[in-house]
Protein backbone atom coordinates (compact mmCIF):
# COMPACT_ATOMS: atom_id res chain seq x y z
CA UNK A 1 0.00 0.00 0.00
CA UNK A 2 2.82 2.39 0.92
CA UNK A 3 4.55 1.69 -2.42
CA UNK A 4 1.30 2.34 -4.33
CA UNK A 5 0.83 5.69 -2.55
CA UNK A 6 4.39 6.71 -3.42
CA UNK A 7 3.81 5.79 -7.07
CA UNK A 8 0.55 7.79 -7.18
CA UNK A 9 2.20 10.85 -5.61
CA UNK A 10 5.11 10.64 -8.04
CA UNK A 11 2.73 10.36 -11.00
CA UNK A 12 0.71 13.32 -9.76
CA UNK A 13 3.81 15.47 -9.30
CA UNK A 14 5.06 14.50 -12.74
CA UNK A 15 1.70 15.43 -14.30
CA UNK A 16 1.68 18.83 -12.64
CA UNK A 17 5.23 19.49 -13.80
CA UNK A 18 4.36 18.57 -17.38
CA UNK A 19 1.27 20.82 -17.30
CA UNK A 20 3.30 23.75 -15.98
CA UNK A 21 5.96 23.16 -18.60
CA UNK A 22 3.34 23.09 -21.34
CA UNK A 23 1.80 26.35 -20.13
CA UNK A 24 5.10 28.22 -20.00
CA UNK A 25 6.64 26.64 -23.08
CA UNK A 26 3.70 26.91 -25.50
CA UNK A 27 3.40 30.29 -27.23
CA UNK A 28 0.29 32.28 -26.40
CA UNK A 29 -2.06 33.60 -29.08
CA UNK A 30 -0.48 37.03 -28.68
CA UNK A 31 3.14 35.92 -29.11
CA UNK A 32 2.21 33.63 -32.02
CA UNK A 33 0.53 36.44 -33.96
CA UNK A 34 0.27 36.34 -36.89
CA UNK A 35 -0.15 32.63 -37.62
CA UNK A 36 -2.67 33.14 -40.44
CA UNK A 37 -3.36 35.83 -43.09
CA UNK A 38 -4.25 39.35 -41.92
CA UNK A 39 -6.93 41.41 -43.68
CA UNK A 40 -6.44 45.16 -44.13
CA UNK A 41 -9.78 46.80 -44.89
CA UNK A 42 -9.56 49.93 -47.06
CA UNK A 43 -12.98 51.64 -47.03
CA UNK A 44 -12.50 53.17 -50.48
CA UNK A 45 -12.17 51.84 -54.04
CA UNK A 46 -8.85 50.50 -55.28
CA UNK A 47 -6.43 52.92 -56.91
CA UNK A 48 -6.62 55.91 -54.56
CA UNK A 49 -4.01 57.28 -52.17
CA UNK A 50 -5.28 55.31 -49.16
CA UNK A 51 -5.30 52.09 -51.17
CA UNK A 52 -1.76 52.74 -52.39
CA UNK A 53 -0.47 53.35 -48.86
CA UNK A 54 -2.22 50.24 -47.51
CA UNK A 55 -0.85 47.98 -50.25
CA UNK A 56 2.71 49.24 -49.83
CA UNK A 57 2.55 48.63 -46.08
CA UNK A 58 0.84 45.24 -46.51
CA UNK A 59 3.62 43.95 -48.73
CA UNK A 60 6.39 44.99 -46.36
CA UNK A 61 4.59 43.85 -43.19
CA UNK A 62 3.92 40.47 -44.77
CA UNK A 63 7.59 40.03 -45.58
CA UNK A 64 8.64 41.12 -42.08
CA UNK A 65 6.14 38.97 -40.18
CA UNK A 66 6.02 35.93 -42.46
CA UNK A 67 2.30 36.05 -43.19
CA UNK A 68 0.10 37.41 -45.96
CA UNK A 69 -1.43 40.86 -45.40
CA UNK A 70 -4.34 41.10 -47.83
CA UNK A 71 -6.02 44.40 -48.76
CA UNK A 72 -9.82 44.22 -48.94
CA UNK A 73 -11.54 47.25 -50.50
CA UNK A 74 -14.97 47.88 -48.94
CA UNK A 75 -16.15 51.31 -50.15
CA UNK A 76 -19.37 53.03 -49.18
CA UNK A 77 -20.84 55.93 -47.19
CA UNK A 78 -17.61 58.01 -47.14
CA UNK A 79 -15.63 55.17 -45.61
CA UNK A 80 -18.02 54.29 -42.80
CA UNK A 81 -19.14 50.95 -44.27
CA UNK A 82 -15.63 49.52 -44.21
CA UNK A 83 -14.80 51.10 -40.86
CA UNK A 84 -17.98 49.65 -39.35
CA UNK A 85 -17.04 46.16 -40.52
CA UNK A 86 -13.68 46.46 -38.77
CA UNK A 87 -15.34 47.66 -35.56
CA UNK A 88 -17.44 44.46 -35.55
CA UNK A 89 -14.45 42.16 -36.16
CA UNK A 90 -12.61 40.25 -33.42
CA UNK A 91 -9.92 42.22 -31.62
CA UNK A 92 -7.22 39.68 -32.39
CA UNK A 93 -5.00 41.51 -34.87
CA UNK A 94 -6.31 39.70 -37.96
CA UNK A 95 -8.57 42.54 -39.19
CA UNK A 96 -7.13 46.03 -39.61
CA UNK A 97 -8.35 49.32 -41.04
CA UNK A 98 -6.35 51.75 -43.16
CA UNK A 99 -8.38 54.86 -43.90
CA UNK A 100 -8.00 58.54 -44.61
CA UNK A 101 -9.04 61.01 -41.94
CA UNK A 102 -12.62 60.98 -43.29
CA UNK A 103 -13.81 57.86 -41.50
CA UNK A 104 -11.95 58.73 -38.30
CA UNK A 105 -12.69 62.41 -37.69
CA UNK A 106 -15.04 63.81 -40.35
CA UNK A 107 -17.88 61.37 -41.13
CA UNK A 108 -18.91 61.03 -37.45
CA UNK A 109 -19.90 64.74 -37.53
CA UNK A 110 -21.05 64.91 -41.14
CA UNK A 111 -23.45 61.97 -41.26
CA UNK A 112 -26.60 61.49 -39.21
CA UNK A 113 -25.29 58.17 -37.88
CA UNK A 114 -22.24 55.99 -38.36
CA UNK A 115 -21.88 52.33 -37.30
CA UNK A 116 -19.10 52.98 -34.78
CA UNK A 117 -17.84 55.39 -32.14
CA UNK A 118 -14.58 56.77 -33.49
CA UNK A 119 -13.33 57.66 -30.01
CA UNK A 120 -14.12 54.33 -28.35
CA UNK A 121 -14.28 51.49 -30.90
CA UNK A 122 -10.74 51.38 -32.29
CA UNK A 123 -7.19 50.85 -31.14
CA UNK A 124 -5.16 53.44 -33.05
CA UNK A 125 -1.87 52.03 -34.36
CA UNK A 126 -0.07 54.62 -36.51
CA UNK A 127 -0.43 57.52 -38.92
CA UNK A 128 1.99 56.35 -41.63
CA UNK A 129 1.79 59.42 -43.87
CA UNK A 130 0.25 62.85 -44.24
CA UNK A 131 0.16 65.44 -47.01
CA UNK A 132 -0.79 69.09 -47.09
CA UNK A 133 -3.31 70.28 -49.61
CA UNK A 134 -2.32 72.84 -52.20
CA UNK A 135 -4.43 75.71 -53.48
CA UNK A 136 -4.33 75.36 -57.26
CA UNK A 137 -5.84 77.09 -60.26
CA UNK A 138 -5.80 76.41 -63.98
CA UNK A 139 -3.03 78.04 -65.96
CA UNK A 140 -5.61 80.44 -67.46
CA UNK A 141 -6.64 81.79 -64.04
CA UNK A 142 -5.30 85.32 -63.48
CA UNK A 143 -4.94 85.10 -59.67
CA UNK A 144 -1.48 83.79 -58.83
CA UNK A 145 -1.13 84.73 -55.15
CA UNK A 146 -3.20 84.24 -52.01
CA UNK A 147 -3.71 88.00 -51.83
CA UNK A 148 -5.15 87.98 -55.34
CA UNK A 149 -7.44 85.02 -54.57
CA UNK A 150 -8.81 86.83 -51.50
CA UNK A 151 -9.36 90.00 -53.54
CA UNK A 152 -11.27 87.98 -56.13
CA UNK A 153 -13.43 86.38 -53.42
CA UNK A 154 -14.23 89.78 -51.87
CA UNK A 155 -15.07 91.26 -55.25
CA UNK A 156 -17.55 88.45 -56.02
CA UNK A 157 -18.83 86.98 -52.72
CA UNK A 158 -20.22 83.45 -53.09
CA UNK A 159 -19.48 83.29 -56.81
CA UNK A 160 -15.83 82.20 -57.09
CA UNK A 161 -15.94 78.42 -57.47
CA UNK A 162 -13.86 75.89 -55.53
CA UNK A 163 -13.96 72.26 -56.63
CA UNK A 164 -13.65 69.38 -54.17
CA UNK A 165 -13.74 65.59 -54.26
CA UNK A 166 -16.93 65.65 -52.20
CA UNK A 167 -18.67 67.09 -49.16
CA UNK A 168 -16.51 66.69 -46.06
CA UNK A 169 -13.36 65.77 -47.97
CA UNK A 170 -10.11 67.35 -46.81
CA UNK A 171 -10.08 69.57 -49.92
CA UNK A 172 -13.60 70.79 -49.11
CA UNK A 173 -12.71 71.39 -45.46
CA UNK A 174 -9.56 73.26 -46.50
CA UNK A 175 -11.70 75.66 -48.52
CA UNK A 176 -14.14 76.14 -45.63
CA UNK A 177 -11.32 76.92 -43.20
CA UNK A 178 -9.74 79.28 -45.76
CA UNK A 179 -12.98 81.21 -46.18
CA UNK A 180 -13.50 81.25 -42.41
CA UNK A 181 -10.02 82.61 -41.70
CA UNK A 182 -10.15 85.25 -44.47
CA UNK A 183 -13.72 86.44 -43.87
CA UNK A 184 -14.71 85.48 -47.40
CA UNK A 185 -17.18 83.09 -49.01
CA UNK A 186 -16.73 81.01 -52.15
CA UNK A 187 -18.95 78.65 -54.12
CA UNK A 188 -18.33 75.02 -53.23
CA UNK A 189 -18.65 72.59 -56.15
CA UNK A 190 -18.51 68.99 -54.86
CA UNK A 191 -17.61 66.13 -57.21
CA UNK A 192 -17.77 62.37 -56.78
CA UNK A 193 -14.05 61.93 -56.31
CA UNK A 194 -10.87 63.84 -56.94
CA UNK A 195 -10.37 62.86 -60.59
CA UNK A 196 -13.46 64.62 -62.01
CA UNK A 197 -12.78 67.69 -59.84
CA UNK A 198 -9.24 67.92 -61.21
CA UNK A 199 -10.44 67.39 -64.77
CA UNK A 200 -12.84 70.32 -64.56
CA UNK A 201 -10.17 72.42 -62.89
CA UNK A 202 -7.78 71.65 -65.76
CA UNK A 203 -10.52 72.56 -68.22
CA UNK A 204 -11.28 75.87 -66.52
CA UNK A 205 -14.86 74.93 -65.57
CA UNK A 206 -14.07 75.79 -61.94
CA UNK A 207 -11.80 78.50 -60.58
CA UNK A 208 -9.80 76.99 -57.72
CA UNK A 209 -9.38 73.88 -55.59
CA UNK A 210 -7.49 72.73 -52.52
CA UNK A 211 -6.21 69.36 -53.73
CA UNK A 212 -3.93 66.79 -52.09
CA UNK A 213 -0.38 67.60 -53.21
CA UNK A 214 0.18 64.05 -54.45
CA UNK A 215 -2.98 64.18 -56.59
CA UNK A 216 -1.98 67.25 -58.62
CA UNK A 217 1.81 67.26 -58.47
CA UNK A 218 2.19 65.97 -62.04
CA UNK A 219 -0.12 68.69 -63.37
CA UNK A 220 1.76 71.39 -61.47
CA UNK A 221 5.08 70.17 -62.82
CA UNK A 222 3.63 70.04 -66.34
CA UNK A 223 2.47 73.66 -66.04
CA UNK A 224 -1.22 72.74 -66.41
CA UNK A 225 -2.08 73.90 -62.88
CA UNK A 226 -0.60 76.79 -60.95
CA UNK A 227 0.24 76.18 -57.27
CA UNK A 228 -0.60 79.18 -55.09
CA UNK A 229 -0.07 78.00 -51.48
CA UNK A 230 0.09 74.84 -49.38
CA UNK A 231 -1.94 74.17 -46.24
CA UNK A 232 0.87 72.63 -44.19
CA UNK A 233 2.73 74.22 -41.31
CA UNK A 234 5.86 74.16 -43.47
CA UNK A 235 6.61 74.14 -47.18
CA UNK A 236 6.22 70.87 -49.05
CA UNK A 237 9.57 69.28 -50.04
CA UNK A 238 8.16 68.60 -53.53
CA UNK A 239 6.96 72.23 -53.91
CA UNK A 240 9.75 74.18 -52.19
CA UNK A 241 8.96 77.43 -54.01
CA UNK A 242 5.29 77.45 -52.99
CA UNK A 243 4.55 79.37 -49.76
CA UNK A 244 2.37 78.14 -46.93
CA UNK A 245 -0.91 79.93 -46.29
CA UNK A 246 0.60 81.30 -43.08
CA UNK A 247 3.54 82.76 -45.00
CA UNK A 248 0.98 84.36 -47.33
CA UNK A 249 -0.79 85.97 -44.38
CA UNK A 250 -3.59 83.44 -43.63
CA UNK A 251 -3.05 81.90 -40.20
CA UNK A 252 -5.01 79.09 -38.55
CA UNK A 253 -5.72 77.36 -41.86
CA UNK A 254 -3.27 74.48 -41.58
CA UNK A 255 -4.83 71.28 -42.92
CA UNK A 256 -3.29 67.90 -43.57
CA UNK A 257 -4.83 64.97 -45.33
CA UNK A 258 -3.64 61.82 -43.55
CA UNK A 259 -3.99 58.06 -43.51
CA UNK A 260 -4.22 56.02 -40.33
CA UNK A 261 -4.07 52.34 -39.35
CA UNK A 262 -6.44 51.10 -36.65
CA UNK A 263 -7.83 47.83 -35.30
CA UNK A 264 -10.92 46.78 -33.33
CA UNK A 265 -10.73 47.99 -29.73
CA UNK A 266 -9.19 45.56 -27.26
CA UNK A 267 -6.08 44.20 -28.99
CA UNK A 268 -3.87 42.10 -26.71
CA UNK A 269 -0.96 44.38 -25.68
CA UNK A 270 1.68 42.07 -27.21
CA UNK A 271 -0.17 42.00 -30.54
CA UNK A 272 -0.63 45.78 -30.52
CA UNK A 273 3.07 46.35 -29.89
CA UNK A 274 4.14 43.86 -32.56
CA UNK A 275 1.67 45.33 -35.05
CA UNK A 276 2.80 48.90 -34.40
CA UNK A 277 6.47 48.00 -34.73
CA UNK A 278 5.84 46.23 -38.04
CA UNK A 279 3.68 49.07 -39.42
CA UNK A 280 6.21 51.75 -38.47
CA UNK A 281 9.07 49.69 -39.93
CA UNK A 282 7.08 49.24 -43.15
CA UNK A 283 6.57 52.93 -43.80
CA UNK A 284 10.19 53.68 -42.88
CA UNK A 285 11.55 51.05 -45.26
CA UNK A 286 13.85 52.98 -47.64
CA UNK A 287 12.06 51.78 -50.80
CA UNK A 288 8.57 52.46 -49.41
CA UNK A 289 9.65 55.79 -47.91
CA UNK A 290 11.15 57.04 -51.19
CA UNK A 291 8.03 56.04 -53.10
CA UNK A 292 5.82 58.01 -50.71
CA UNK A 293 8.05 61.09 -50.53
CA UNK A 294 8.45 61.25 -54.31
CA UNK A 295 4.66 61.54 -54.59
CA UNK A 296 4.45 64.42 -52.13
CA UNK A 297 3.52 62.45 -49.02
CA UNK A 298 5.28 63.15 -45.72
CA UNK A 299 6.32 60.29 -43.44
CA UNK A 300 4.82 60.46 -39.94
CA UNK A 301 5.09 56.89 -38.59
CA UNK A 302 3.55 57.86 -35.24
CA UNK A 303 3.28 55.57 -32.23
CA UNK A 304 -0.10 54.25 -31.02
CA UNK A 305 -0.03 56.76 -28.16
CA UNK A 306 0.73 59.69 -30.47
CA UNK A 307 -1.95 58.65 -32.98
CA UNK A 308 -4.58 58.25 -30.26
CA UNK A 309 -3.91 61.78 -28.99
CA UNK A 310 -3.82 63.22 -32.53
CA UNK A 311 -7.08 61.52 -33.50
CA UNK A 312 -8.82 63.06 -30.49
CA UNK A 313 -7.53 66.56 -31.39
CA UNK A 314 -8.56 66.20 -35.04
CA UNK A 315 -11.96 64.82 -34.00
CA UNK A 316 -12.64 67.92 -31.88
CA UNK A 317 -11.29 70.32 -34.50
CA UNK A 318 -13.41 69.05 -37.39
CA UNK A 319 -16.49 68.79 -35.19
CA UNK A 320 -16.12 72.51 -34.52
CA UNK A 321 -15.53 73.40 -38.18
CA UNK A 322 -18.43 71.29 -39.47
CA UNK A 323 -20.85 72.68 -36.90
CA UNK A 324 -19.68 76.29 -37.25
CA UNK A 325 -19.75 76.23 -41.04
CA UNK A 326 -22.98 74.16 -41.08
CA UNK A 327 -21.50 71.62 -43.45
CA UNK A 328 -23.76 68.73 -44.44
CA UNK A 329 -23.27 65.53 -46.40
CA UNK A 330 -25.67 66.70 -49.14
Amino acid sequence: MRIIKKLLLAASASGLALAASAQTGAPSQSTAWPDKPVTIVVPFPAGGSTDMVARAMALHMGEKLGQSFVVDNRPGATGTVGAGSVKRAAADGYTLLVSSLGAFVVAPHLLISVPYDALKDFDYITVPVQAPNVLVASSSQKARTVKEVIAQLKASPGKVSFASSGNGSSDHLSAEVFWQQTGTEGLHIPYKGGAPAINDLLGGQVDFSFQNVNAVLQHIRAGKLHAIAVTGDKRSPVLPDVPTLAEAGVTGAEVYSWQGMAAPKGLPPAVKQKLAEAAIAAINDPVVKKRMVDQGLEIVASTPEAFTAYQAREFARWKNVIETRRITAD
